[in-house]
């Protein structure tokens, strides 16, 4: 597909943003992206955004996001044929394809990254058709840890909350997003009941002061371990100082960085927790529209 008006738009846009942020931005590199998906950076409704985390393995990154169009179109099928990521025969591949022949999917989005280049699919359902945890985690490719942690799970009133399945095929991981989350789940005892449950370290302050605040939660899965690999807690805002926390400085650079559309800035940003400890993220949305789901 040839560089559209859309295309080149979006690119300045990701071009000047690393830039301002210090990140090498390769136009070899995110081009064919941008190309592959033009027919969705041309429609109206497609929703872009920005995001960087503070965690080792994102320090130096910009990554970008957007929906994709048609609604029906399979994402992973079009960066397979122009060569954004290559086949494999690890279950991570058939995940996708798992999930659409068992669930309603309702559209699609991707993720990329100005230094690495296609990372992830998400594949989403509609708010009032959310999916059973039970049905995601009897697919045949998905992480065996999903069912391990089903008590967890039901526990804390999730087994029916599914709305976003994301997979990230250079790592090889599925993010499991829960909407219309419990509000218990975002009381400080239940983070902290929560976080031992699954091995984390005790939650820290900002932790807890986002947590109350929170719209939703996701949990990242591997094939390696049945454990969780970390758990991820979500907030919207237009004003992040309204928010309850510190914002670090990578957080604030980014947000003075990034250009965006509209009257109204809007916000997502969540803080994960791991093993090796937390670490925060931030998406400022470049185009918006109402009625998008919130994910980080």
């Amino acid at each position: 597909m040839s560089e559209t008006a859309e295309v080149a738009e979006l690119y300045a846009a990701i071009e000047e943003s690393a830039r301002l942020l210090e990140v090498p931005c390769a136009r070899d590199t995110v081009l064919p992206v941008l190309t592959a998906y033009g027919d969705a950076l041309a429609h109206d409704a497609t929703v872009v955004a920005f995001r960087v985390a503070t965690a080792v393995r994102h320090v130096g990154e910009l990554d970008c996001r957007f929906t994709t169009y048609p609604k029906d179109q399979d994402p992973y099928a079009v960066a397979l044929s122009n060569g954004l990521t290559a086949t494999t025969e690890h279950p991570v591949g058939a995940v996708l394809s798992d999930v659409q022949g068992r669930c309603p999917v309702d559209s699609y989005g991707i993720d990329f990254g100005v230094v690495g280049g296609f990372k992830k699919v998400y594949a989403f359902f509609t708010p009032d058709d959310l999916q059973e945890l039970s049905k995601i985690a009897d697919l045949p490719s998905m992480p065996p840890g999903l069912a391990a942690n089903a008590d967890f799970f039901s526990r804390h009133g999730l087994d029916d909350r599914v709305g976003v399945i994301g997979v990230d095929y250079p790592h090889r991981t599925v993010n499991i997003y829960f909407n219309d989350v419990p509000t218990a789940c975002f009381e400080p005892k239940t983070i902290a009941s929560m976080l031992a449950d699954l091995g984390m370290p005790d939650p820290s302050e900002q932790l807890l002061g986002l947590g109350r605040e929170a719209f939703g939660l996701y949990v990242t899965l591997n094939w390696e371990s049945s454990a969780i690999e970390r758990i991820c807690f979500a907030v919207t805002t237009t004003d992040l100082a309204t928010l309850p926390v510190r914002i670090e400085p990578e957080i604030e650079q980014f947000v003075r960085s990034v250009p965006y559309g509209g009257a109204d800035r809007k916000f997502v940003y969540g803080v994960a927790s791991s093993p090796e400890g937390e670490y925060f993220k931030i998406e400022s949305h470049y185009k918006w529209q109402p009625g998008a789901m919130d994910f980080i």
